[in-house]
């Protein structure tokens, strides 16, 4: 249900900005791209929280990861969008868009990571200096 739930809203989120923010026959598809880039860095910044800051949780993980994030983000657009550039002769626009996607996706999800780890870093720190001994992440006694 977690996952049916999230999915509804992530592709309706993703839906909505592709009518609001059409992208012009032959042009990059920037609102595709900024989908899966921005969702790339989102996945990346919950799974450091849903897996090393907070607690335990049931749903979050299904919900947000899986469902709303696996949804919102988009595979088959991006080869649709791709595809159609290389119908109308837009070589060029099309490897850019391929490989500008991946290259932006890893850096996207490198981000999110780097801005996660030092959320819980932080938080490692506060808790030290007031000499509270919770454990946080599974590197830290």
């Amino acid at each position: 249900m977690a996952v049916a739930l999230g999915g509804v809203l992530g592709g309706s989120a993703r839906y909505a900005l592709g009518l609001t923010f059409p992208t012009p026959r032959g042009t990059f598809p920037v609102t595709t791209f900024a989908v899966n880039v921005s969702g790339a860095f989102l996945l990346a910044l919950l799974l450091v929280y849903v897996l090393e800051i907070w607690p335990p949780t049931r749903y979050v993980r299904p919900f947000a990861a899986v469902g709303f994030l696996g949804s919102f983000t988009t595979f088959s657009t991006w080869m649709v969008d791709t595809d159609r550039l290389l119908g109308h002769g837009h070589y060029a626009v099309a490897a850019f868009n391929v490989f500008g996607s991946l290259f932006a996706g890893l850096a996207a999800t490198g981000l999110g990571l780097a801005i996660g780890r030092m959320a819980l870093a932080r938080r490692v720190r506060l808790a030290a200096r007031h000499g509270r001994a919770r454990r946080y992440g599974w590197w830290v006694r």
